[in-house]
């Protein structure tokens, strides 16, 4: 048996989340290794790129969360095996990491700068991006991305849409994605419905 250790930071969403989602989906056994963001310095040693999230395959440490996605979510059944469905699957997953790659800078800021940077995104790229992530969903037939099923592009904005609704984002505001992309936040809530994913957050929830 294959054994897998993913490792990221300890919340709830980010690069790492979906690749947990689809192996906890998918019934596949993973030493899911979490750290405090105190504890990024010394991580960050260990790997190639001074970055997560990094998966260890028996041992062979593979970076890249788009690789790590595409590895597990075929290990999971969430993966297309038709080209032209996996290619629309991409396309979804590329166009939600493009989006957290603008957004990743801000992280670094405070105060003014933050609120300036993360404005200039509201106001800019992000409606671009959240409507048209919508205009695909509607366009595949309102429930997935890709292949009429859940795949891992579907847990991919799942994770993101979560993330923007949170209010946990500085001048980001909680209601964007119900004023530009209100089909997201639907699927958002079937995606959060279905029992392995329900049973995933229910694991971490206080006693």
């Amino acid at each position: 048996m294959t054994q897998l250790k993913l490792s990221y930071f300890d919340f709830h969403g980010g690069r790492a989340e979906p690749a947990r989602l689809a192996m906890a989906i998918g019934g596949i056994a993973f030493d899911d290794y979490r750290f405090a963001h105190a504890d990024f310095m010394e991580v960050r040693k260990t790997t190639p790129f001074g970055q997560v999230p990094t998966l260890h395959v028996d041992g062979v440490q593979v970076t890249q969360c788009e690789a790590i996605n595409r590895y597990v979510g075929k290990l999971a059944g969430l993966y297309p095996t038709d080209p032209y469905q996996a290619l629309l699957c991409d396309e979804v997953t590329t166009v939600v990491e493009e989006a957290g790659v603008k957004m990743g800078p801000t992280y670094r800021m405070t105060g003014e700068e933050q609120k300036q940077a993360r404005l200039a995104l509201v106001n800019g790229s992000m409606p671009v991006y959240l409507a048209w992530l919508q205009s695909q969903l509607q366009a595949h037939g309102g429930e997935y991305f890709a292949d009429n099923r859940l795949t891992i592009a579907d847990l991919k904005v799942f994770v993101e849409v979560r993330g923007l609704n949170s209010g946990r984002l500085d001048h980001i505001p909680a209601d964007l994605v119900e004023k530009v992309a209100p089909a997201l936040n639907a699927h958002m809530q079937r995606i959060a419905q279905i029992p392995a994913v329900a049973a995933y957050y229910a694991k971490f929830a206080p006693a």
